[in-house]
């Protein structure tokens, strides 16, 4: 870490002239540090003030920005000495200085005195910006003996989509990823290229995607896009923060674990951002079956192991085959059969969790053909996958509930049962727990059911079986041309599609169910579940409007819904990562929706709306290089924006975006440091105090998946082996009245 090692030296105070700063007063906030930022060219502004410590129980940090004048105010902090430093495009970074709460500074910065001076520290999305993918006439695909482009592949953008789907692990565009540290050891970039696609815990997965672009073209297009970076070539310049954006207040802790991958947090009942208010932020840390828990009032972070009915000690010979350190594999700790995944606090605090508690294969009879089980007699399941548990805060006890399906990420409906729901990406079902009957009666099986997702396309109005079968899926695609050799489809029946939900969200007006498929070009599935489930229950599908539609939505067209959210208003809302728009879908824009083609999804175009989000594209596209890993409806205002606004992930740019539906403008919220550290799943907004004004409120993520590897400063190499020296980051995001706001 020679940066953090760096900024928190002792000696600082003996570097202040040379760093150009001069304390020119005690504050009169005795939580603040104030000050001004200037360079050769003039007060700075837009650029980013950054005060860090280690002197708390874990790292924490505080982020603003400086308004028109270059000045900055740092709000609340803890008593510490803090490092301060400032980063901004065009600059670089200056000489971190040793300050505390009460004083005011001058930062001197110093412009950067070459493009590849000021590019270091771009965010990802806007080096993969530079990737040259094939030309649209390259496609379809002709195979290995043609132009190398897999025959699977029928136009670009699902190219796109390949290359997209990258990130759903981590930046490409990274230092690391757009580099390569041993690059020298090889014959060739392209030979570099093919061995690091090969590495690691992913490795298997990582080469898998490079073979489905035709894996010579695929190695020669990274390889390309590498060796140019290494000759010079640099992005186009990102913008400074500006308006709004200069409003912003990042709070940043460093969760415990340095292996840590956590995927997702909570801080409150999504429902209701008054429960759980100024308690722990909940953390499911997917690597290591860890529920994380931060105290963001002392500061302190912790982690508890989650039980399971899995064999942890099972994952060794798994993780020895895919390349891990053998150092690691001691460290039984670090093996997560439970992959513990999104969590949810309930009305009560609990905090609910998705997480595999036995093999799924190993699935209870009373699911399968053949049981008595209401739901299993409509469609037995024989495998389930993750399953569901709780934790009880006042209690300490966790509470596993054994599922027939399998899930995903989890949603409260907003009836008085506490309806839980959940999907699965590509899965046959949706499913769910009452859990006032849980509570009631302590029995899993009596409180879950399930339904499939079966469309009608008979147009009676209702769904009876025999059914059709689903369309083919194949390589997350939906194969829409589908013959009568592969897909026999009876006009007189229902059909049933296989759409899944990797996103889900319960619609508040009308208590319907959405799920997202993360697909290309992708669709979503709205399941009513009725009065009588599984008999009542109906489901209708959507795809995104996309060039294989000849339609269009507001002018745009797009790919690859991920996340899924819904405004009070029951507006549905979906990041679609393959292209960068915030969609929104508005079904009492529709008309008739049942009928023989209604499985297609291939109806409503009306009922789309594509909002494009800011972002470099990728050269000879219109196709945005950034990747919205999932989405969140702020309908409490938990931010300082309004109600009902829409928020994405932007897991290529270290940022959050919002949108303002009235004016269609985007705030990017950025977070400049540490680079390729903020690799944002989900996220939530709480409301701690609604009579504290901006300072009671703030909306919550977290880094994801295996980005403390990729991270600035993220890894050190001890004995011939690389160790990861970085920690997950949580990161409060709060929008002040102005940028000098106390």
């Amino acid at each position: 870490m020679r940066r953090r090692i760096e900024r928190l030296a002792i000696g600082m105070f003996c570097a202040l002239g040379a760093a150009g700063l001069v304390v020119l007063a005690q504050g009169t906030d005795p939580a603040t540090i104030t000050g001004v930022v200037t360079s050769g060219a003039g007060p700075e502004a837009g650029v980013w003030v950054i005060a860090e410590t280690g002197d708390l129980p874990t790292t924490f940090r505080k982020i603003v920005v400086t308004d028109d004048q270059g000045r900055f105010l740092l709000p609340e902090l803890p008593e510490a000495r803090y490092s301060v430093w400032v980063r901004g495009y065009g600059l670089v970074d200056s000489a971190p200085v040793t300050a505390a709460p009460g004083q005011d500074l001058r930062l001197e910065a110093t412009v950067a005195r070459t493009p590849q001076e000021a590019a270091a520290i771009y965010p990802a999305s806007y080096w993969l910006s530079l990737i040259e993918p094939p030309e649209p006439e390259e496609f379809p695909g002709t195979g290995a003996d043609g132009n190398g482009i897999s025959e699977q592949l029928r136009t670009r953008d699902e190219y796109l989509y390949l290359v997209k789907a990258c990130l759903r692990c981590h930046q490409v565009g990274g230092e690391f990823t757009r580099t390569h540290p041993a690059g020298s050891a090889y014959d060739s970039t392209v030979d570099a290229w093919d061995a690091r696609v090969r590495m690691g815990q992913r490795g298997a997965e990582m080469s898998m995607w490079m073979s489905r672009f035709g894996r010579e073209r695929g190695l020669r297009m990274f390889a390309d896009w590498s060796d140019r970076i290494a000759t010079g070539e640099v992005p186009p310049a990102p913008p400074r923060p500006r308006g709004l954006e200069r409003n912003l207040v990042l709070t940043q802790w460093e969760w415990t674990d340095e292996m840590g991958k956590i995927h997702d947090e909570a801080s409150t009942d999504k429902r209701n951002p008054r429960v759980n208010a100024n308690g722990p932020i909940y953390g499911v840390d997917i690597a290591n079956d860890n529920l994380a828990m931060l105290d963001p009032n002392t500061h302190t972070a912790t982690m508890v192991r989650i039980p399971t009915l899995a064999d942890r000690s099972a994952m060794r010979a798994s993780y020895a085959q895919s390349g891990y350190p053998p150092s690691r594999l001691a460290d039984l700790a670090r093996f997560n059969p439970a992959s513990i995944h999104n969590p949810m606090l309930d009305s009560r605090g609990r905090v609910w969790y998705t997480a595999t508690l036995r093999p799924p294969e190993n699935q209870p009879d009373w699911c399968r053909e053949g049981s008595d089980n209401r739901y299993a007699r409509y469609f037995p399941l024989e495998r389930s996958g993750r399953n569901v548990s709780y934790y009880d805060p006042e209690t300490g006890e966790f509470t596993m509930v054994d599922t027939c399906f399998g899930t995903h990420h989890l949603q409260f409906a907003h009836d008085e049962s506490e309806t839980l729901f959940m999907g699965r990406p590509n899965g046959p079902v949706i499913g769910w727990v009452d859990t006032r009957e849980l509570d009631r009666t302590g029995d899993g099986r009596r409180s879950q059911g399930w339904c499939p997702t079966v469309v009608d396309t008979n147009g009676d109005g209702r769904i009876t079986k025999p059914w059709n079968e689903p369309e083919l899926v194949r390589g997350g695609r939906f194969e829409e041309d589908a013959t009568a050799s592969t897909y026999d489809f009876d006009p007189a029946l229902d059909t049933r599609v296989t759409v899944g939900a990797y996103g889900i969200i319960v619609n508040p007006v009308d208590g319907s169910v959405w799920g997202a498929q993360d697909s290309y070009p992708g669709r979503i599935v709205r399941l009513v579940p009725g009065d009588d489930p599984p008999a009542s229950c109906i489901a209708e599908v959507f795809e995104v409007p996309s060039e294989r539609w000849n339609v269009e939505a507001s002018g745009e067209i797009g790919f690859m819904p991920r996340g899924l959210d819904v405004d009070r208003n029951g507006v549905i809302w979906t990041a679609l990562s393959g292209t960068n728009h915030l969609a929104s879908f508005d079904r009492s824009k529709c008309g008739p929706l049942a009928g023989p083609d209604a499985h297609t999804g291939r109806h409503c175009a009306a009922g789309w709306t594509l909002h494009p989000l800011p972002g470099p594209t990728f050269r000879g596209t219109d196709v945005r290089a950034d990747y919205n890993y999932y989405n969140w409806v702020d309908q409490f205002d938990t931010l300082g924006l309004g109600e009902n606004v829409p928020i994405a992930t932007g897991t290529g740019s270290d940022s959050l975006v919002a949108l303002l539906p009235a004016t269609g403008e985007s705030v990017v919220m950025r977070v400049p440091y540490p680079l390729a550290g903020f690799h944002p799943r989900g996220l939530d907004g709480r409301i701690d105090d609604p009579d504290a004004g901006w300072k009671g409120r703030g909306v919550y993520s977290s880094t994801g998946s295996d980005t403390v590897w990729h991270a600035e400063d993220g890894f050190a190499v001890e004995n011939g082996e690389y160790r990861s020296v970085s920690k997950p980051v949580l990161v409060k995001f709060q929008l002040r009245p102005h940028p000098l706001a106390e």
